[in-house]
């Protein structure tokens, strides 16, 4: 069967461009589309919201997938996001008063892999459509609510810039649907609002938490002297702050706070303190009493809510690793049947209580009997992964490591027509990190996780061996203790060019030639060895050493495909070097433009040309969001940057070359997809259908362009070959027909050339021939 597929006009433009116009119309390659393999399993979910009189409807909020919704109680989620400014969802609220007017507050507060928001969302047709309604520089929407009785009433919690200092936090109040915003409450320029709760029964009492909170490239503080819980008795319009009675005394960190509808008298606070703990009041807040410190909270400065229940005063729920209840008043927990483990977010239905739904790191999860059962979460296709590569099978399999889950070896097509849980395998390492198949066997694959752990697992057996060359876990201990400090998602490289050469970073290069059985370092310290950057992160309340806070590591690695011998390295602390012998010598290349202690985040070596390579530059932990991507052609001697045509505010994560046209060019930013065709000197969107998400890697396998979304799983833009012959003597053709790849008669044992009839599965590219050609003028 031949597939004939139309892509629209594709043309270099004859005429110059004026200054900051792409080189190609972005409507003459539309016709192109992105195709979502998956795998179709739920990535952290922040924010959960139902509608009280309609028992089927529910929306969730992803951490970087946007917003999604589900009529037939969680069986089946549609996105209601795709093609928004930014994707991080940080809160929701349905209006309990009309359900048609939901509010999104956008922007995730402080993990290390968070995405920046730009302020609070309205929807009046139950989510069809969004607007912006400002506080654009609040970057963070940790809690919205509504008025009970008036849709107009809107407060919010804003932590602000995670990574610096901003006015533009606080506690807000709209009293006209959104349209206008008051700063309701604020404290300084580094403590923000992380709660906000109406007292049920009277929505002129609210009470909110104030946190001092902040994260750099190396460290992760919870706590201050803004910290704080208040309480206003008149909409928001003057406050007290909460102090002694009971309260924790000396320096406070995140707070939760929940109102019961059965007793607005009995208000629940959890309370980051010297002793994390449960705290109630039973007259409206005046006083209050410790009343759990069992300690079922771990890493308080990542959870701490607390959800009051709307029927029983003495019910309440904590989220925390897991989702615990009480039914004494917060003396005594149990822990609830979960699908997933850490839960931020949690709605009960005010009307029927025995229904909820959970916002954890894998998913958004219904129940209709108190969490004795939860609907699955394999139909939310928001998996985060942080980079991808393939191997060298057919079809061939997209690798990468989901954040909060496993990783994954993926089919790219099936012979199913369909591509679901039968066509993807955990491959062993972690949550994070780099994943490699062996280019000499794909039955072997190198992934990494946090902490230092390396893994070499074996298709055959399913077995996974450590390979690490540090014996012990590196985690809940500083990274100045440690032997070696290696990150989050410390680089894996198999060189293309010396296929039996292994390499894995640290501070330092380790390289293997026996499959990881032995290790060998071959380089000095390449960053800049900054002790007082490597100390115990978390603050003066909880310590939190997870590895995402290690500082002073080879963040990028790029092996030549062209000579064996040539290395790049980059650090997250701002330094490149490279070696022309194999390790034994290195040179400091590092871009004089450059500002100091910028993150490398990806180095491409050029296919072509064994001089040239591609950094792309991340600075967003430093409260840098403009992108940024150095180049240069002499191995590091000289480096030009290449960013024309990228929005303001768009963070690079990583650019790639084309392996088989010089000089195309392909970069994935905090929020979607770009091409230039001229070798850097202009990008444009690539974006076509792909949702607005961060795009973490690319990478190109035969013609087809992989994408690794942290928010959105796996996309492949299949048959790149368009892109790769564009040349301005298309333009004056009538018809041009482009080369088709080789296509090659596959088995689908379902039938049907693709999609199949399931939902909630990955696609599979059209069968046959895909034949691309452009007409200039519309036919008659």
């Amino acid at each position: 069967m031949i597939r004939f597929v139309v892509c629209a006009i594709l043309v270099f433009s004859a005429v110059p461009q004026a200054s900051g116009q792409p080189s190609v119309s972005e409507d003459l390659y539309r016709g192109m589309r992105w195709r979502n393999i998956g795998p179709f399993r739920g990535g952290r979910v922040l924010a959960v919201a139902g509608s009280p009189g309609e028992s089927r409807v529910y929306y969730f909020g992803a951490a970087a997938g946007g917003v999604w919704k589900t009529e037939d109680a969680g069986l089946n989620w549609s996105p209601l996001w795709n093609h928004t400014s930014v994707s991080a969802i940080g809160s929701l609220a349905v209006a309990p008063s009309d359900p048609n007017i939901l509010y999104a507050g956008t922007g995730e507060a402080l993990r290390g892999d968070i995405s920046g928001g730009d302020g609070i969302y309205k929807s009046i047709d139950a989510g069809r459509t969004w607007k912006n309604m400002g506080l654009g520089d609040t970057r963070a929407i940790s809690r919205v609510i509504v008025d009970p009785h008036d849709p107009k009433v809107v407060f919010l919690a804003a932590l602000g810039h995670p990574f610096g200092k901003n006015s533009e936090r606080g506690i807000f109040r709209s009293m006209d649907g959104g349209a206008t915003w008051q700063k309701a409450l604020y404290r300084d320029d580094h403590t923000g609002g992380v709660d906000v709760a109406f007292d049920p029964n009277d929505s002129r009492i609210l009470f909110a938490a104030l946190w001092e909170a902040n994260r750099t490239p190396y460290s992760m503080t919870s706590g201050g002297p803004g910290s704080g819980l208040y309480r206003s008795a008149d909409r928001g319009t003057t406050w007290q702050r909460l102090e002694g009675h009971g309260l924790p005394k000396g320096i406070l960190g995140r707070i939760g706070v929940s109102v019961s509808a059965a007793d607005s008298h009995r208000v629940y606070a959890v309370i980051e303190a010297d002793e994390n703990a449960l705290y109630r009041s039973d007259d409206g807040g005046a006083n209050w009493q410790m009343v759990n410190r069992d300690g079922h909270w771990v890493r308080p400065w990542y959870f701490n809510t607390v959800y009051a229940d709307p029927k029983d005063a003495n019910t309440v729920y904590m989220l925390n690793l897991g989702i615990y209840r009480s039914s004494d008043g917060g003396q005594k927990f149990t822990a609830l049947l979960g699908t997933h483990g850490d839960h931020h977010a949690l709605w009960i239905d005010p009307m029927d209580p025995r229904r909820m739904i959970d916002g954890n790191d894998g998913g958004a999860n219904v129940t209709y009997d108190t969490g004795r059962s939860w609907t699955a979460s394999d139909n939310q296709p928001t998996a985060q992964f942080y980079h991808v590569s393939t191997d060298n099978r057919f079809p061939y399999y997209v690798y990468g490591a989901q954040q909060d889950n496993t990783s994954v070896g993926i089919a790219s097509r099936s012979d199913t027509g369909i591509i679901d849980e039968r066509s993807w395998t955990p491959v062993g390492g972690g949550e994070c990190g780099f994943i490699v198949a062996d280019p000499r066997d794909p039955n072997f694959v190198i992934a990494g996780a946090q902490n230092g752990l390396f893994t070499r697992f074996d298709r055959r057996t399913g077995q996974a061996q450590i390979i690490s060359p540090m014996a012990d876990n590196a985690r809940s201990h500083a990274a100045i203790d440690n032997p070696h400090r290696f990150q989050w998602t410390s680089p894996i490289a198999i060189s293309a060019a010396e296929p039996d050469a292994l390499y894995i970073a640290g501070e330092v290069l380790f390289k293997s030639l026996d499959n990881g059985m032995s290790w060998k370092i071959i380089s000095p310290d390449l960053t800049r060895n900054d002790k007082a950057k490597q100390v115990s992160s978390g603050g003066v309340l909880t310590p939190d050493d997870s590895s995402s806070e290690y500082y002073d590591t080879i963040f990028a690695l790029a092996p030549s495909p062209l000579d064996k011998d040539l290395i790049w390295a980059g650090s997250d602390d701002g330094l490149v070097h490279i070696t022309r012998d194999g390790g034994k010598n290195w040179t400091n290349v590092t871009p004089k433009q450059m500002p100091e202690w910028s993150l490398v985040s990806m180095i491409d070596a050029s296919p072509f040309d064994a001089g040239t390579a591609y950094m792309a530059i991340d600075r967003h932990r430093l409260d840098d969001d403009h992108p940024h991507i150095y180049k240069t052609t002499d191995f590091g001697k000289t480096w030009s940057e290449a960013v024309h045509g990228l929005p303001a505010n768009n963070y690079v994560h990583v650019v790639r070359q084309d392996p088989k046209r010089k000089g195309l060019l392909y970069a994935g930013t905090d929020n979607g997809v770009f091409v230039s065709f001229d070798d850097g000197s202009r990008w444009q969107s690539l974006q076509l259908n792909l949702p607005s998400v961060p795009v973490y890697d690319l990478t190109v396998h035969g013609a087809d362009l992989i994408a690794a979304t942290h928010g959105r799983a796996f996309w492949i833009l299949d048959d790149i070959a368009p892109l790769r012959e564009l040349n301005e003597s298309i333009a004056a053709s009538a018809v041009y027909l482009y080369k088709p790849e080789t296509a090659l008669r596959v088995r689908v044992m379902g039938g049907g050339g693709g999609i199949g009839s399931r939902g909630n599965v990955g696609h599979n590219p059209p069968n046959g021939a895909m034949i691309d050609y452009y007409l200039k003028a519309a036919p008659t």
